[in-house]
């Protein structure tokens, strides 16, 4: 059964952005969707995410599972399939706005620290997931733009999907980001 989880970043929740639209859109193209409220979501610790995915989840991650997530709930993603058993390989991977490093600017220190602390194992990460998609602006303001995707790409394959001025993909940029289309035909390709 398709099934896929949506992860939100830093500072936000389950119902921010364009998390609730893309749900009920996948839900009507008959996925099973999770999109939980993570903990302590201003200041991320990395064993507290991972364990409500993988002791809350009201299915399991298998070979028909997409993720999508969002700055910080991009990080997650991976920290997620260097968990996951041998023979589990995912569909697809989204990862918008993501992280993979702490970056330079002190104030986001707090959202990247322990998700970013340890060294990825990046082998496990590729094998655990068919294809991977990473999107980023030439804006982000919080350092998640073409360098981070660039990284994952260096190590993961997959296609970067640069937006020209759309920041962070989020409510900040403005109202349009109640909705992503563009994300849902991408999952839906």
């Amino acid at each position: 059964m398709k099934n896929a989880m949506i992860f939100h970043g830093a500072g936000n929740n389950s119902e921010g952005n364009w998390f609730p639209w893309l749900k009920k859109e996948l839900e009507k193209k008959g996925y099973s969707v999770w999109s939980p409220d993570l903990p302590h979501a201003d200041v991320p610790i990395t064993r507290d995410w991972l364990d409500t995915v993988f002791n809350m989840s009201p299915f399991k991650i298998d070979n028909d599972t997409i993720l999508i997530g969002h700055s910080a709930g991009a990080t997650l993603i991976l920290r997620i399939l260097e968990k996951l058993p041998k023979q589990i390989q995912i569909h697809k991977a989204f990862l918008v706005a993501g992280p993979c490093n702490i970056g330079t600017i002190e104030a986001f220190f707090p959202y990247k620290k322990d998700l970013t602390k340890d060294p990825f194992q990046w082998d496990k990460i590729k094998q655990s997931c068919k294809k991977f998609y990473f999107y980023c602006s030439d804006n982000d303001p919080y350092e998640c733009g073409i360098d981070q995707s660039a990284m994952f790409q260096k190590h993961l394959g997959g296609e970067i999907l640069l937006r020209v001025g759309e920041a962070h993909f989020n409510l900040e940029k403005g109202p349009q980001y109640k909705k992503f289309p563009e994300l849902l035909e991408k999952i839906l390709e």
